[in-house]
C-alpha cells in the first residue's frame, strides 16, 4: 500500500512538473495574451497547490485506493485490458464534466470552486490553483463513483495523469496555429475553449465545462458561442482577486 502511494505521487508529480515547466516557458515565448500578472501571482498559485499536495497522501490517495480496492464486483469480464482502460477514461471524463458543472450550480460547492476562477490572468499555473476544500470534496464524491462503477486503480491513476496534462494545456497562454487549434478543439479541450469558461462574464463562466474531451459540452448543450479574445477579461464578474490567505479562508467567510 505504501509503495502504491509513493508510485502515484512520484509518477504523477514528475509528469505534471515536466509539463508545467515546459508550458510556462513556451507560453512566454509564444503567448496569446501579452499581459502577465508576474511571478508573485504564480507563486500564489503554487502555494495553493502545495496545500493540495499535502492533502493528497493524507486524504485523496487513501480514499481512492480504498474505493478501488473495495469496489463493487460487477465489472464485465470483457471490460479488461486496453479496451477497458479506454472505456474507463471516457466514463471518468464524463463524470468530471458533470462534477464540474455541479460545482457551478450548487452555491456551497461554488464557494470553493470560485477560488480557481478568481485568477485574473490565465497561464499554466492557473491549473494548479484549486482550494484544498474543493480537492477533498471532489475526492470524496469520486471515491463513491469509483466504488459504484467498479473502477480499477490503474484506470484512475492513468486518468489523473491525462487530466493533469489536459488541465495544464487548456489553461495555458500558449499560442497555437489557428487552423491546428480549431481542428484539435473538435476532439479535446483547447485554450481557446477553456479561456471562455474563465471569461469574467457569468453566462460564459457557466459554460464550456469539459476537461479532456470537448464532446461533452456539445452533447449536453453547455458550450458557449463566445470566441476567445486575447484581451477578454478573466476572473469572476464584479469580484477582484484576493491575496493568498484571503483565498484560503474565502469559502468559509460570510458573503
Amino acid at each position: 500500500m505504501v509503495e502504491t502511494f509513493q508510485n502515484i505521487i512520484l509518477g504523477k508529480g514528475g509528469i505534471v512538473l515536466a509539463c508545467l515547466i515546459t508550458l510556462l516557458l513556451a507560453e512566454r515565448v509564444f503567448p496569446v495574451a501579452h499581459a502577465h500578472a508576474g511571478w508573485w501571482r504564480i507563486l500564489r498559485n503554487f502555494s495553493l497547490a502545495v496545500l493540495n499536495f499535502l492533502a493528497s497522501p493524507l486524504i485523496v490517495i487513501p480514499l481512492t485506493v480504498f474505493a478501488a480496492s473495495h469496489a463493487l464486483p460487477w465489472r464485465p469480464a470483457l471490460w479488461q485490458g486496453w479496451t477497458g482502460l479506454a472505456v474507463d477514461l471516457i466514463i471518468l471524463d464524463c463524470w468530471i464534466y458533470w462534477w464540474h458543472r455541479v460545482n457551478h450550480r450548487l452555491p456551497f460547492l461554488w464557494r470553493f470552486h470560485e477560488v480557481h476562477h478568481l485568477d485574473e490572468t490565465l497561464d499554466a499555473s492557473s491549473a494548479l490553483r484549486f482550494h484544498f476544500g474543493e480537492v477533498i470534496l471532489s475526492s470524496l464524491v469520486r471515491a463513491g463513483f469509483i466504488f459504484v462503477s467498479a473502477m480499477p486503480l490503474y484506470s484512475v491513476v492513468v486518468f489523473e495523469i491525462v487530466i493533469a496534462i489536459s488541465t495544464l494545456f487548456h489553461h495555458s497562454n500558449l499560442r497555437l496555429p489557428k487552423n491546428f487549434e480549431r481542428a484539435l478543439s473538435y476532439v479535446i479541450v483547447t485554450p481557446s475553449i477553456h479561456w471562455v469558461h474563465h471569461h469574467a462574464l457569468r453566462r460564459d463562466t457557466d459554460s464550456n465545462y469539459a476537461t479532456v474531451l470537448s464532446v461533452w459540452d456539445r452533447l449536453f448543450g453547455s458550450g458557449s458561442a463566445t470566441v476567445r479574445q486575447p484581451d477578454m477579461p478573466i476572473g469572476v464578474e464584479d469580484i477582484a482577486d484576493k491575496h493568498l490567505w484571503a483565498l484560503v479562508f474565502r469559502p468559509f467567510s460570510r458573503r
